[in-house]
């Protein structure tokens, strides 16, 4: 791997992008190889996963436009399909992915941000969708993702204009749902840089989703995510699979085992009132 780093901490994955010098840009090799680093995860060990870019200054500036200056229009498309199938790769993942978005995150940046489930960014983050400035239309499931998450109006606004948004309006319309700023100290010295801050973060919701029952925070996100594909008769038809589908498991009796254990060793150590 020459631009993707993997490491794992606890039951927590985090996947670098890490081409800092061309600001983390997405060309065919590192697509290939965040194929392959998804196919190796461990599922057996690994509950969470993180994707941020090397560096302070960006998470994906964009796909590499000097590989893509050149291409014929049946390139095109085929790279739009190598990053596409990438990308929903992403999308379905069965564990959770949280995006951890420091500097630029623009075009395939923005793109392979909402493949992810979550998107936290430090505050010195950007995000667009330029391609129309370039000639070309988004290609990695920008048309289809944003209208999704910030509705038809305002991703048309984003896309057609080729206007860049701070991480303030990111969250303001839902496109990430925290940001991050620097941790500073009393006399105003920055003590966590904004990256620093941003994975500390990203690894405390990461943390806690990797406690909760991983069976059921499976299900969970595909019973969003197919159930979003259909009308809701369809969809609640989807979940009830799902949900029965958590009965019977490890996770779900000792769930509610510890539960109901609780609940009893609370319920003898109420006082009547009559002997207070």
């Amino acid at each position: 791997m020459d631009y993707i780093k993997y490491e794992v901490n606890g039951a927590v994955g985090v996947i670098t992008i890490d081409r800092e010098k061309a600001l983390n840009a997405l060309n065919s090799q590192v697509l290939d190889e965040l194929s392959a680093t998804l196919d190796s995860v461990d599922l057996e060990t690994v509950r969470c996963l993180i994707l941020t870019g090397a560096g302070e200054k960006s998470f994906v500036a964009g796909a590499d436009i000097a590989e893509m200056s050149t291409l014929t229009k049946a390139e095109g498309e085929a790279f739009g399909k190598k990053g596409n199938d990438v990308f929903r790769k992403l999308e379905v993942f069965p564990i959770p992915v949280i995006a951890a978005v420091n500097g630029f995150a623009l075009g395939g940046g923005c793109e392979i941000s909402m493949s992810c489930d979550i998107r936290i960014c430090s505050d010195n983050a950007i995000f667009g969708q330029p391609e129309v400035g370039l000639g070309i239309t988004p290609g990695f499931g920008g048309t289809q993702r944003l209208a999704r998450l910030v509705g038809a109006g305002m991703a048309k606004q984003l896309i057609y204009t080729a206007r860049n948004i701070k991480a303030d309006e990111a969250y303001r319309i839902g496109l990430v749902n925290q940001v991050v700023a620097p941790e500073v100290n009393e006399a105003g010295e920055v003590v966590k840089s904004a990256k620093e801050a941003l994975m500390d973060a990203a690894m405390k919701m990461a943390g806690g989703i990797a406690k909760n029952a991983p069976i059921a925070v499976r299900n969970c996100k595909k019973a969003i995510n197919d159930g979003l594909q259909v009308d809701m008769d369809q969809a609640i038809v989807i979940e009830e699979k799902l949900f029965g589908d958590c009965f019977e498991t490890e996770d779900q009796k000792a769930g509610m085992g510890n539960f109901l254990e609780k609940d009893k060793e609370k319920k003898l150590k109420v006082v009547p009132f009559k002997n207070r």
